[in-house]
């Protein structure tokens, strides 16, 4: 492979936005996919995402834009899927072009709902993506941080390491640093889990809970995730690195944070439906909470914030009571 490969990115939101501004900080050009024409047509002619991000200005001879997931891929050596995981299969149904060879990276936080595989694996099982060519892009990092180039922290993870930081080499600036990882599994359900969490911290702040309770859920959380980590992928990892325990505290209490935002509507008495229609962005752990709660009834791990989360997202019960009760469970 290339030691200057060609990119793609694949999505149209925030996090896209964010990782098209930091590759076009190293690289020439790349090919930028997304669905809605009208968002490809603003960028081309004022140079910004209308929808996301919009402070962030493009050099758009940098960008070949494209609402054909195929042009870009055909493109591109290494391809970055930056979309919610509720809509990843959808898109690939369109694929006609084929994925053997590609880099396949992962931003996107989720479980493909259809399959209840993290991304990596749903490539590898469903396309047939040797586990070399599949890495992971996490935080902790927020896509309001990088538009604003404040320094902010990138964990890659892949099984080839070479390949790790061929894409982290790509992602640096003066404001990006890069650690390369080798726990693809482990790195990708810290990211899928740690939504649930925030939105358990959210619901939180909703019911009025303040910050001793939540450094308390915290401190929780991050025992909970290595233990069900631990369960479906043993080996050597620091639960406490950043890419862990960072991305969990920077989801769970930043302004930022659109899981939060989601919970806290909960805890404030919202709909589940109306807190969804209220905000513009999907809140990946909505859909997390429900794949992670399902296979934890394969692994059995020790998981009450999960469950509770689960239980008023998925079974209408009552914020308020559900969390009186996970009060008396955490220590």
């Amino acid at each position: 492979m290339n030691e200057t490969p060609k990119f793609a990115v694949i999505g149209g939101g925030s996090w896209a936005t964010a990782i098209a501004k930091m590759l076009c900080v190293n690289v020439p050009e790349i090919a930028w996919y997304m669905r809605n024409t009208y968002a490809i047509e603003h960028l081309k002619l004022q140079k910004h995402n209308p929808n996301y991000l919009s402070s962030v200005e493009f050099d758009t001879k940098k960008l070949r834009l494209t609402n054909d997931i195929n042009e870009a891929v055909a493109y591109a050596d290494y391809i970055i899927f930056a979309i919610p995981s509720a809509f990843l299969n959808t898109e690939l149904k369109n694929l006609t072009e084929s994925l053997k060879g590609k880099v396949i990276f992962s931003a996107i936080k989720g479980i493909v709902p259809e399959t209840s595989l993290i991304v990596g694996e749903h490539f590898h099982r469903t396309h047939d993506i040797p586990y070399e060519n599949i890495g992971v892009i996490t935080g902790p990092c927020h896509a309001e941080e990088v538009a604003l180039e404040r320094l902010s922290y990138l964990t890659i993870a892949c099984g080839d390491q070479k390949k790790a930081k061929i894409m982290g080499k790509h992602l640096n600036s003066h404001y990006i640093n890069t650690k390369i990882s080798d726990d693809i599994v482990g790195t990708e359900y810290a990211a899928m889990l740690k939504n649930i969490y925030a939105i358990a911290a959210g619901i939180a702040h909703g019911l009025g809970y303040g910050d001793n309770f939540q450094a308390l859920l915290m401190s929780n959380a991050i025992r909970e995730m290595k233990k069900f980590i631990r369960k479906v992928h043993k080996m050597k990892r620091n639960i406490n690195n950043s890419a862990y325990l960072g991305d969990l505290l920077v989801t769970g209490y930043s302004v930022f944070s659109r899981n939060r935002m989601f919970g806290n509507m909960i805890g404030k008495g919202y709909t589940v439906k109306s807190a969804m229609m209220e905000m513009s962005m999907v809140a990946e752990g909505y859909y997390a909470t429900k794949s992670a709660y399902t296979l934890n009834s394969e692994y059995k791990a020790k998981t009450p914030i999960i469950d509770a989360v689960y239980s008023i997202l998925y079974e209408g019960k009552d914020a308020k009571s559900v969390f009186r009760k996970l009060t008396e469970k955490l220590d």
